[in-house]
């Protein structure tokens, strides 16, 4: 991989915000090495990491030649702003730490935006893997779509897996870049994109193996939900913003009911009584349940 080759291929910029992930960022930075696209620039930020992921890099950067720094830390979306302002690349990429590109995704999806003006954002499927590496079991696979806004507000599973993304780097930069306010940085951006009037496409294809463990934030439910209702409310003045907010506390209130019944209660209180469902009556029951 270098970046300053000359090539008439449009440029890729791949970024990586890494905190605390000593174990998976050389497979993470291999996959990127590793792309058949030859016209990428990586650029990778350690952002205050207390384990030896920055010593690893630093190694790994002198290796491969790519762009790295270390810095103390700013959270996610400031870090990924600060990449963004480096990126030279027409396409944007960015990846966790602690996820693994499939070794033809830049390929493949340089050759969709380039035949696919209309299309702001593309994306595809996840392989999840646990923290040793193995495929889990159960695996969701998207068929092609393509979505605007409407569609994405209404139903957050037509959106792409987050590790799987590439963007367009002039439109990432007209919506501001991501939003140093929010912890869900992924549903926020590609409801801002798409409320600016832009399409993304979901391609039937898998792009990357997504790594969950202990640390992923999704397993914290609390965190999750706050999330969610701090991005919707932005979107308070849309007409479907009350199906959509009491959609969400119903899935994560059947989600909480079944580990956490304290927890449970406080979203129970924000749901609708008009918005009660087999999924509401599901979730009071499970709070009935002795947990483990």
């Amino acid at each position: 991989m270098n970046s300053i080759t000359k090539s008439t291929q449009p440029l890729v910029s791949i970024i990586i915000s890494c905190y605390n992930h000593q174990e998976y960022i050389t497979q993470c930075i291999k996959s990127v090495i590793n792309q058949t696209y030859n016209n990428i620039e990586l650029i990778v930020i350690d952002d205050g990491s207390p384990d030896k992921s920055a010593d690893i890099l630093d190694k790994l950067s002198q290796k491969y030649h790519f762009s790295f720094e270390c810095q103390k830390n700013m959270g996610l979306t400031r870090t990924l702003n600060k990449a963004l302002a480096k990126a030279k690349g027409k396409y944007i990429a960015p990846i966790g730490s602690d996820d693994i590109l499939m070794l033809d995704k830049t390929e493949k999806q340089v050759a969709f935006l380039e035949a696919h003006d209309d299309i702001s954002v593309v994306g595809g499927s996840i392989l999840c893997i646990d923290d040793q590496g193995v495929i889990k079991q159960k695996q969701h696979i998207s068929s092609y779509h393509e979505a605007d806004f409407n569609t994405i507000f209404l139903n957050p599973k037509k959106i792409p897996a987050a590790p799987t993304v590439m963007i367009r780097a002039e439109i990432l930069r007209e919506v501001g870049g991501y939003s140093i306010e929010s912890n869900l940085e992924d549903i926020d951006l590609w409801l801002k994109i798409t409320h600016a009037g832009y399409r993304l496409a979901v391609l039937n294809d898998i792009f990357a193996y997504y790594r969950q463990h202990n640390n992923n934030s999704y397993k914290n439910y609390q965190f999750m939900t706050e999330s969610l209702m701090q991005i919707y409310s932005q979107y308070s003045e849309e007409p479907d913003y009350l199906l959509v907010k009491n959609k969400i506390l119903l899935r994560m209130f059947l989600k909480v009911s079944k580990k956490d019944s304290l927890y449970a209660w406080t979203i129970l209180k924000q749901i609708s009584p008009e918005f009660y469902n087999l999924k509401f009556f599901r979730a009071c029951f499970h709070m009935l349940l002795p947990k483990k």
